[in-house]
This record gives C-alpha cells, sequence and structure tokens, in this order.
C-alpha cells in the first residue's frame, strides 16, 4: 500500500494513485467554494500491508510514522 504527503496526508486505501487522489482533490465541490485546491506536490511512500496494528493507524504512533517515511525524501 502507499501512502502520500501532499500537504494533506492521505492513506491510499483504495489505490487511486497520486494523479487520482490530484484530481479528486481538484475537482471536488466544496460548499460555496471555500477552497480550490492546487496539488503542487506529492510524495509517495510504500507502507507495507495495512493492519489494525500498522503505525500510521494509532494515534500514538501516526506522527512518529509519518515523519520516519517522508523524512528522507
Amino acid at each position: 500500500m502507499k501512502a502520500y504527503e501532499i500537504t494533506l496526508r492521505i492513506i491510499d486505501h483504495d489505490g487511486l494513485g497520486p494523479h487520482e487522489i490530484e484530481t479528486v482533490l481538484e475537482n471536488a465541490r466544496y460548499p460555496n467554494h471555500c477552497i480550490s485546491p492546487t496539488v503542487s506536490a506529492v510524495r509517495e511512500a510504500d507502507i507495507g500491508e495495512w493492519s489494525d496494528d500498522h503505525p500510521l493507524n494509532r494515534a500514538e504512533t501516526a506522527e512518529k510514522e509519518w515523519r520516519r517515511l517522508f523524512s528522507s525524501h
């Protein structure tokens, strides 16, 4: 499974991939046009198999795992 860092943090459960994630974010109809995002950069990391015990699925370990995954990119 992949995870992406844009500025938002997204776990790609459906396997959309970076281009489709950009498309979904940029083309969503937000109420009253309150935001209109443009994706300028995407970073990708392989996070292995997803499980209930995955570090990104646990509040006490998620932030540390995000930093580990993307600090070296």
